[in-house]
């Protein structure tokens, strides 16, 4: 959706626990010689400014990114993601906040390949300029869900999906089911990571089982799904309550490196009594 601008919502819940996981990932990916390849279907920006005014409007980072960037006492899974924007935030003090290609751009080798789509023309440009010096890399202006069965399988053998779609238009919950399985079907090896929100919505309650369903049929190495709840719903049953992570052929390494950092998380982004995680996994 064009409309959408993900700097309102940068360093929020939902970019901690999207991040925590992209970046357990990719320095899994990284522990092997053999290059692996990246495709982030919804890149946005690259990186976004705390304190401009999109990020300002809503303030969502102070309840996300700022209660984790001083910390001393962070699980040592979480320590690394933090130290990534830290590492983003030269002068140490927490002005910026890296989106995913950031997080890639960081941890990332260079023989290893990165294919980024961002659809909203000024997201482009920036996250065109931003990527500019790095190799094997190509910042495509493309729909990312229908250019992903062009990428798959990579080179290598080896690739990792990133699908964050932005959810307002309702049809991407579909896409996001559609572009799993034709992923798994043409690379049963992927290992897709998907975030969702938790809303309110007959679709969002559904996604994460008709995930699971599709994992159970084609991923060779079983499935992963976490979700942190922070709030709850408004006075008329609205609102985004948290946010959930399925991973398909996770590493074997993520869920006990998530069993130390979701009660962590609970405790320092839970904005009510009854703020939670679900994690649970299945091997193939």
């Amino acid at each position: 959706m064009l409309a959408y601008r993900h700097a309102f919502h940068a360093g929020n819940h939902a970019d901690v626990l999207k991040h925590l996981i992209l970046s357990r990932v990719l320095r899994y990916m990284g522990e092997k010689e053999k290059p692996y390849t990246l495709i982030d279907t919804h890149a946005g920006a690259g990186g976004y400014s705390i304190e401009g005014r999109y990020a300002q409007k809503k303030g969502e980072y102070s309840s996300g990114i700022a209660r984790l960037y001083d910390r001393k006492d962070l699980p040592e899974p979480l320590e690394g993601y933090v130290d990534l924007v830290r590492q983003f935030n030269t002068d140490g003090q927490l002005r910026q906040y890296p989106g995913s290609p950031a997080i890639a751009n960081l941890l990332m080798r260079e023989q290893d390949r990165l294919r980024v789509f961002e659809l909203h023309p000024t997201d482009f440009r920036i996250l065109e300029s931003y990527l500019a010096p790095r190799p094997n890399t190509h910042v495509s202006d493309k729909d990312g869900f229908a250019s992903l069965k062009g990428e798959l399988p990579p080179p290598s053998r080896r690739a990792v999906v990133l699908m964050d779609p932005s959810y307002e238009i309702k049809t991407d919950y579909a896409k996001v089911l559609a572009a799993l399985r034709e992923g798994l079907q043409r690379f049963a090896d992927t290992v897709f990571i998907i975030w969702y929100p938790q809303l309110a919505l007959l679709e969002s309650t559904q996604l994460a089982q008709r995930l699971k369903a599709s994992a159970d049929a084609a991923a060779k190495k079983g499935w992963l799904h976490v979700r942190l709840t922070v709030t709850q719903p408004d006075e008329r049953g609205f609102g985004m309550l948290g946010s959930g992570i399925f991973i398909a052929n996770p590493p074997f390494t993520l869920h006990d490196e998530l069993q130390q950092c979701m009660p962590y998380l609970v405790d320092k982004l839970g904005l009510y009594d009854g703020a939670n995680f679900v994690l649970e996994q299945k091997a193939a």
